[in-house]
């Protein structure tokens, strides 16, 4: 069995059986790109190709091919002939992402809201009510399904935006602020995230576009404020040692 794995390996790395090859780097892209954002693989660490090899067990040609994809969109750093490295997280990086991202996705919130159509409203409100069904309360056991069910919330809103280019910044730049999300967890737990939710809800089904962006904005912003208040209040909040 490991002789026929390593023979595939082989053939969809030598440049035969493409379609293949092309899965298999999108597969490992994920992966990397997943265990970036949880933290698995931390800010600031060295990402030897050999062993990440012996990781994910792929090639090195499928690795490599990954992981300049991943700095392409800025989650890893390429230094030159030292290799790869995962991009490391201050506050004043999730402040820049933060700001750029409200400007770039309260404007597309705006698009989408009066643009919107029954189609729209009604994918808005299914996404809605399976969010709010995963977080009031928001078990642990049900974390993962939380996250795909906000991330679907999320899109629902903005799928009425006719602007590629601003649908993709805010997805990279969702994924940046992403990174940050998990060292807040704890530190307000009196943060009622569905009231949030439901308030741009609410706004955006009833076409208030001006009063469902402040509402979205506050969102975005809830996380870094917490954050940066920690680290005034000398709290190491980046610690992942």
């Amino acid at each position: 069995m490991a002789v026929a794995k390593k023979s595939f390996i082989n053939l969809v790395e030598s440049g035969e059986g493409d379609a293949g090859y092309r899965t298999l780097i999108e597969r490992t892209y994920g992966r990397l790109r997943e265990d970036i954002l949880n933290g698995t693989l931390q800010p600031g660490e060295k990402l030897l190709v050999e062993h990440i090899k012996q990781r994910y067990d792929v090639g090195s040609g499928t690795i490599r091919e990954a992981l300049s994809r991943l700095v392409s969109e800025a989650m890893v750093i390429a230094e030159g002939q030292r290799g790869f490295t995962v991009a490391p997280i201050s506050i004043e990086d999730l402040i820049d992402v933060t700001n750029v991202r409200v400007s770039v996705e309260t404007e597309a919130l705006r698009v989408s809201i009066r643009q919107g159509d029954d189609f729209w409203r009604h994918r808005l409100r299914l996404a809605f009510d399976k969010l709010s069904s995963l977080e009031q309360p928001l078990q642990d056991e049900n974390i993962r399904r939380w996250e795909q069910a906000n991330t679907a919330f999320h899109a629902a809103l903005l799928s009425a935006c006719d602007s590629p280019w601003a649908l993709r910044m805010v997805q990279q730049l969702t994924q940046h602020a992403e990174r940050y999300r998990r060292f807040s967890i704890g530190l307000h737990p009196g943060r009622d995230v569905h009231a949030e939710h439901q308030h741009i809800f609410d706004a955006a089904i009833a076409g208030q576009d001006a009063r469902a962006a402040l509402a979205l904005e506050a969102h975005i912003r809830a996380t870094p404020e917490l954050l940066a208040q920690s680290v005034k209040n000398g709290i190491d909040v980046f610690n992942v040692g």
